[in-house]
């Protein structure tokens, strides 16, 4: 199973259309992952037209996102695997222990809200944030994350720049 994630879209500001090389990663998608700060609904429409969305809510989004079905925290299982989603994971330092304690059984944390790509394992918990497409900060590019799924493994996570 082949999963795009993302976070921290920001629209209208931010994102105005699906970038073009966001859409090549979403295409072939079997599912979307998206760690909040999407603040506008329009855009988890736009990517339901690639794949299903699993979204939780960010600091940033409104009623409007919570009515599409964003809630605060969010668990599902996809090809297997146990994936829990949080926008914001707090302070870098004790975040994989505090996530482990906030979702005991996930085999994988997807989070937002830094902007900052990172792929870490510790305290018996991988976590991932695949940065934003289209709010870079700091960062020297754009990016987005594609996860590999298959008989409750995560084969690969991959952080793909997309400007």
């Amino acid at each position: 199973m082949r999963v795009v994630v993302l976070a921290d879209t920001h629209a209208p500001r931010r994102w105005k259309t699906c970038p073009p090389r966001v859409a090549d990663e979403l295409r072939g998608a079997d599912a979307i992952l998206h760690a909040g700060d999407v603040c506008v609904p329009s855009v988890l429409d736009e990517l339901a037209g690639f794949a299903p969305v699993h979204v939780v809510a960010g600091n940033n989004d409104g009623p409007d996102v919570v009515a599409w079905g964003a809630p605060e925290t969010l668990s599902v299982e996809l090809a297997g695997l146990r994936i829990s989603m949080i926008h914001d994971s707090g302070h870098k330092d004790g975040r994989t222990a505090r996530m482990r304690r906030l979702f005991p059984d996930a085999d994988l944390v997807v989070f937002g809200h830094s902007h900052i790509p990172l792929d870490q394992t510790g305290d018996g918990v991988r976590i991932f944030n695949p940065g934003s497409p289209t709010d870079r900060r700091r960062q020297p590019h754009g990016t987005v994350g594609v996860l590999e799924l298959a008989d409750g493994e995560l084969v690969s996570a991959r952080i793909v720049e997309v400007t």
